[in-house]
This record gives C-alpha cells, structure tokens and sequence, in this order.
C-alpha cells in the first residue's frame, strides 16, 4: 500500500510516517520545508516531496500518482485554535486540495479532525455526539468534513475522519504542558505554574495514537468518523504527578496559578468503541 502523508514533518506527521514504514508500506512524504525533512530519521525511507499543497499552481495529479491512500494532517497555524485564519484560508484551501486529488483518481482520504468539532459539551463523547463546535479551529474541520462528505455524494471515495484529543510525545508543541514540565525539571526550577488540575481529558502517547492512524489507513473499507483517543478520563494534575514520577523528580506544583481555559469545557473524553471494534481490541 502506498500512502502520501501531507505535513510529513509535523507532530503527528512525523510519527505517522515512521508508524506505515512500521507496517509495510510505501510513503510519499510532503512537507513544505525541505530541510527539516532531511532531519527525519525516515528520510531515506520515503519518497519525499517539497510541496506546499496550498500553492495555486501545484500539479496534484503528479503528487498523488501511484497514490493508494491520501493521509491529510497538514493544516498551518496551530496551536493558536482562536485564529479566523483556521476558515477564512485552511479551510477552502484544504478542501481545493482534498477536492483535487480525488478528482486525480484518489480512493481513500484519512483526515485528521479534532476533538474541539464536539464544542463545549462534556462528558464522554462518541462519533454519535453531534459537533457543536465553538472555536475558528473546530468549526474549520468540522466544515471541512461536511464539505467532503458532500463532495463523496458527487465523486465517491472512502473518507475516514479521525478525530484527536490530546497527544504528547517527541516534537510536542515547546509550549504544552508537559514540554513546559520537562524544560522546567531540566532547569532543576523549584516550582511548576499550572491550572488547578482538575480539568478531565483524554490524554494519548503520539507513538499510540500514530499506530491507531496507520491502522486505519490499512481498513480501507472504513468510512466515516473514529475517535483517534485513551478512551480514559484522567486530571491534568495526575498527568503532570505521573511525569514526575516517570522522570524521578520532585517539583512543587503551584497549583491554580493560570485559570481554566475558556475554550474548553471543564470534563470530556472520548468514546472510543468504534476504534477498538475496527481495530479488533479488547
């Protein structure tokens, strides 16, 4: 099976390229800088291709020749989920290119969406749960996905949707909480600012949830959207006390120093049924 991987460098990129070489399988890389591509350790493994796939003059017909599977991550611009430029530009952007490559003869579409598509509603969240997105970034995919799931009604192809919670791991943002913990551990600091901790959310290894992704692609008969999560409720707090114990240090936690985001509500995680059923786990 040959797959393109769109935002190949990116955090999710990166992984999943390593996670389908893992499992047998061609990669067409693409990211836009080329240079941090050669600092994959994949490089040598993949075909890969500096492209910007937002260019008005890109040859997607070229790009995705030979191409079984599109796996689509690249989107600009984040972690800043507020931003209008999530629909104002990615969106028409990605669905022009999402729209070009099927009409290039692509079969199969994997998108990454976003645990933000299901709003403020708390709780335990299944594909079943009706997206009431309620920031530029939610509301940006979850259109993007009503966007292509029209278009399947005029050319047909499979569309696996593949919703995010929260990942951690190497090339994690420098500025999420667990990147910040580590810095702040190395610089042997004597305390941590962080929320109250309370916050319930579904926390995921990016080498898990990599897995979970290249597994999907490999279904090429599933169609429609998975929650890509734990499946598990656990306390901001605990994921911080559970590094500190991974790493053996000891920090005080200055514990309600930043407020509760407001973007978010205050409990939610995700169902993950769907996943596990497709996946064929306990």
């Amino acid at each position: 099976m040959k797959v393109l991987v769109t935002g190949a460098t990116g955090f999710v990129g990166r992984h999943l390229v390593a996670a389908l070489l893992a499992r047998g399988c061609e990669v067409r890389a693409v990211a836009r800088n080329a240079q941090t591509a050669q600092g994959m350790p994949w490089i040598k493994d993949v075909e890969f291709v500096a492209a910007d796939i937002h260019a008005a003059d890109l040859n997607v017909s070229a790009l995705t020749a030979g191409i079984d599977a599109l796996a689509h991550l690249a989107w600009p611009g984040l972690p800043n989920y507020r931003a209008l430029f999530h629909f104002e530009h990615n969106l028409m952007a990605d669905y022009r290119f999402i729209k070009s490559a099927v009409e290039a003869g692509v079969k199969q579409v994997l998108v990454t969406g976003t645990c933000f598509e299901y709003g403020m509603q708390s709780g335990p969240l299944s594909e079943t749960t009706e997206p009431r997105p309620s920031n530029p970034y939610g509301l940006a995919k979850h259109t993007l996905h009503l966007f292509l799931q029209n278009l399947q009604q005029e050319r047909p192809f499979t569309l696996q949707w593949a919703r995010l919670f929260y990942l951690h791991g190497a090339g994690q943002n420098p500025n999420s909480l667990l990147a910040a913990l580590d810095r702040a551990i190395d610089a042997a600091e004597p305390s941590f600012n962080m929320s109250a901790g309370e916050q319930l959310r579904d926390f995921l290894s990016i080498e898990k949830a990599a897995g979970y992704l290249a597994a999907i692609v490999q279904k090429p008969h599933f169609n429609g959207a998975i929650n890509c999560a734990s499946g598990q409720a656990v306390s901001v707090r605990s994921l911080v006390e559970q590094r500190l114990r991974e790493r053996g240090a000891t920090i005080e936690l200055n514990l309600g120093h930043y407020p509760y985001p407001s973007h978010e509500p205050l409990a939610f995680w995700a169902v993950t049924e769907r996943l596990q059923q497709l996946l064929g786990e306990p």
